[in-house]
């Protein structure tokens, strides 16, 4: 309208009990307009206010920067979860390989334990006749390096079966050599006890019980201490016979490899295990070694009615 003074130029508004623009004491026109408008709650809609433009929240802003706190924890808390159940998948995985392994070893050691007394044993008078003009020394010899051929045959023919990895068939396979070869190498180990003269007393269950603790703690058995003996036919045997499958099943997975790799690692790696444990067995039997010439007229070996088959190189020619 003509004569009204334009927006941008009006007086800023004045206080309570200031005088307006014509001489009076009271509020001013735009003062009541003011309080109306602060009284009245901001209008988010969208609309304008007397020409400013879109009116502004304080509250609205401050939420905007601060960041969503319930909703970063929620995303927290379902991660969380997420990883521990990873974590707690390859912790289960871990636990139930290490029972696999545990109850395989336990299966190995009733078996072992079965196939002990059947393992078949020849006697010195036997050996002496066998190999012919040897002492006992070189009759040893020929022990230990028949007891390799076999073990080696072992590892090699489990090599050849592992061409294609088939994780089923990979713990048949394992478990089928350590079998064999301990069944090589208890009767090596019962052999060299006859050659040193050391046979332990007992009939055939006891002996095989000493010669399986003999195995499995890699030394010779002392017939002259009764406690070595009676460790040997004690129930601690179980536990350590165990532990030692636990270790032979650890070095012979290199074994499986596939493609005729594991059957030349597999007939290395158990012709050497074979020859150390003759060599630890042989360092403990000639430490308490009897002469043959010193030693009694000892009766035959029992043989047992259902002898384990074992490869032809152990016999010898």
């Amino acid at each position: 309208m003509a004569g009204e003074t334009p927006f941008r130029k009006r007086r800023p508004w004045r206080r309570h009990g200031q005088q307006d623009g014509t001489g009076g004491t009271g509020p001013a026109e735009g003062a009541h307009a003011s309080a109306e408008r602060s009284a009245t709650p901001p209008d988010h809609s969208g609309g304008s206010d007397d020409e400013r433009g879109r009116s502004a929240s304080l509250e609205v802003a401050g939420a905007a920067s601060l960041p969503d706190r319930p909703a970063e924890h929620d995303r927290q808390d379902r991660a969380e979860p997420t990883t521990g159940g990873r974590l707690d998948g390859v912790k289960r995985g871990v636990r139930k390989g290490g029972e696999s392994a545990k109850a395989l070893a336990a299966q190995l050691a009733d078996r072992i334990i079965d196939t002990a007394p059947r393992v078949p044993v020849r006697d010195l008078a036997t050996l002496r006749r066998q190999f012919p003009g040897l002492g006992p020394e070189e009759l040893a010899d020929k022990l230990v390096t028949g007891a390799c051929r076999g073990t080696a045959t072992v590892g090699a023919g489990i090599g050849a079966a592992a061409m294609m990895p088939v994780p089923p068939a990979m713990l048949a396979e394992l478990a089928a050599e350590v079998t064999g070869v301990a069944a090589i190498e208890m009767k090596l180990v019962a052999e060299l006890h006859e050659v040193y003269g050391r046979r332990p007393p007992g009939n055939l269950g006891q002996r095989s019980s000493a010669y399986l603790t003999s195995w499995t703690e890699e030394r010779g058995i002392d017939v002259s201490r009764p406690t070595t003996l009676n460790a040997a036919l004690g129930g601690q045997m179980k536990r350590e016979l165990r532990q030692q499958i636990m270790k032979r099943m650890a070095r012979n997975l290199p074994n499986l490899i596939p493609f005729m790799i594991g059957a030349a690692v597999g007939a290395t790696m158990n012709r050497r295990d074979t020859r150390k444990l003759a060599d630890r067995i042989r360092s403990d039997l000639r430490k308490h070694q009897v002469p043959w010439d010193r030693l009694p007229a000892l009766p035959p070996l029992e043989q047992p009615p259902d002898p384990a088959e074992l490869p032809k190189e152990i016999e010898g020619p």
